[in-house]
């Protein structure tokens, strides 16, 4: 039998011990200040802290992928059946809409990759309007840096979800909170959250089949958009599940960073947030364009044309009084805009800015 010194399982484990307590202590400040995916961001810099001072702990692969098909089934959660409708109600408008949101931040993408501000793929995937971790998940994938792509989307949906919650106190008398259950056990619907466990576990193993590369998150989102839509079951997702998730995601994520990228993304720092307020403002003249239109309230609207991505817009819109449905309907169409469309873009915008 081989005996491992005593400072060879010490160390990983202290290194463990060391990262629960700073992601904890980290989570619960961020969630003080009610910001949007606090529980995601607390442990990604926790990671990043330990990771830049030489202390990096490595996530299991596994645990990274089924922390994925959770994200995914969270996304469902928050893309009820009555979406589709309230799309082919008014889809011209929500298609305009859509485009216009994507092109613009294509157009901011190419231009940071132009100027060599970032990488081509890592710049489109970082301008991307769509779910801020699905994001980062698909720029790996895709070739992209996923820890720059990571500081451009999270710091947008911080400044998205700073700028929402003004919008609703000035406009509504309204105060957002972070959006995370203050109720860690509430009661759980046993059926709902085993067919939720059935169809993470059914992405994860058809994906592994097929070699599916974003299947891990995308396959668990379509099954349960598909079963919600059937009336079969409704995602249940208890909070303490969805903690452990982002941590993993947070972990993840920040375990790759090193203290050269952190000096890369400093430097870039000034042009990422120009661009990302660029983004902002010009989705805030969309939302004022498509207010007039519609006639739906302002806020409603810039929480649909937000850059701020699919999963931490449903948690700000539902703590909020908007129109819900129409919120989703548009960001809803949007991410699956870009995550098709996506891939092809990113190997466009890098061939033409190094040819």
């Amino acid at each position: 039998m081989l005996l491992l010194p005593p400072g060879a399982v010490r160390a990983p484990v202290l290194r463990w011990a060391v990262l629960l307590l700073a992601s904890a202590a980290f989570g619960i400040f961020l969630e003080l200040l009610h910001l949007p995916a606090a529980l995601l961001l607390g442990p990604m810099l926790a990671a990043i802290l330990m990771g830049v001072n030489g202390r990096p702990v490595t996530v299991p692969r596994s645990g990274f992928l089924v922390a994925q098909g959770v994200v995914g089934t969270l996304m469902a959660r928050a893309m009820p059946p009555g979406v589709l409708g309230e799309i082919l109600a008014v889809w011209p408008v929500i298609l305009m809409g859509v485009v216009s949101v994507v092109l613009t931040a294509n157009v901011i993408g190419y231009l940071m990759a132009r100027f060599g501000v970032l990488p081509g793929t890592t710049a489109v995937w970082g301008a991307s309007p769509g779910a801020a971790t699905a994001m980062v998940i698909m720029a790996e994938v895709y070739g992209g840096d996923m820890r720059l792509v990571a500081v451009m989307q999270y710091l947008r949906v911080i400044i998205v979800a700073t700028m929402a919650s003004l919008a609703a106190r000035f406009l509504l008398d309204a105060t957002l909170t972070g959006g995370t259950a203050a109720d860690w056990f509430p009661p759980l619907h046993v059926a709902n959250f085993a067919g939720t466990l059935l169809v993470i576990a059914a992405g994860l193993v058809v994906s592994r089949l097929l070699r599916l590369s974003t299947g891990a998150m995308i396959l668990p989102m379509l099954f349960a958009i598909v079963l919600q839509g059937a009336g079969v079951f409704t995602v249940e997702l208890p909070p303490v599940l969805l903690a452990a998730s982002y941590a993993v995601c947070g972990w993840a994520i920040g375990s790759r960073f090193t203290r050269d990228i952190l000096a890369y993304a400093a430097r870039a720092l000034p042009t990422i947030l120009c661009a990302i307020v660029g983004l902002v403002a010009v989705c805030a003249v969309y939302a004022g364009v498509l207010a007039s239109v519609t006639g739906v309230d302002f806020l409603t609207a810039y929480l649909a044309t937000s850059p701020g991505g699919a999963d931490s817009v449903a948690i700000i819109a539902a703590s909020s009084k908007v129109d819900m449905s129409f919120v989703m309907a548009m960001q809803t169409m949007r991410f699956f805009l870009v995550l098709f469309t996506g891939p092809a873009t990113a190997r466009f915008i890098a061939s033409r800015v190094s040819s």
